[in-house]
């Protein structure tokens, strides 16, 4: 992993969020930065890119900020020394998983609602 840090304003254009957004995540304990400059401008490196990257798939599933704070803490416990650390986490993660894939599902019949709604319009508007 590379030890480059970037500002705050090149990390939100690489994750594809806004400055706001990143700073909200900070101010909700959901990422915090490697360090500041001497002027106080936030640092990050790739493992915040990382984080923000995830949290970022998991808004549109709909987790809720806590669900992301336990389901990334669960995530760092699974390099954790301790064992049963790791053993909970795993098992955390595969309930995190189960999860976002119930709301996969759930997405998808969604859309393929809205589609069919489409589509129907179309037809409206060919006759």
């Amino acid at each position: 992993m590379s030890n480059e840090t970037l500002h705050i304003g090149e990390v939100a254009d690489r994750v594809g969020l806004s400055l706001r957004t990143v700073r909200y995540y900070e101010e909700q304990g959901l990422i915090q930065p490697a360090g500041r400059t001497e002027g106080g401008f936030r640092l990050y490196t790739e493992e915040q890119i990382d984080r923000l990257s995830l949290i970022k798939q998991m808004k549109p599933l709909g987790f809720t900020v806590q669900q992301m704070c336990d389901f990334l803490a669960a995530s760092d416990d699974l390099q954790h020394p301790d064992q049963r650390r790791r053993t909970d986490a795993e098992r955390e993660l595969a309930g995190f998983a189960a999860d976002a894939h119930a709301r996969c599902d759930k997405l998808r019949a969604e859309l393929d609602r809205a589609e069919d709604f489409a589509r129907q319009i179309d037809q409206m508007a060919d006759n």
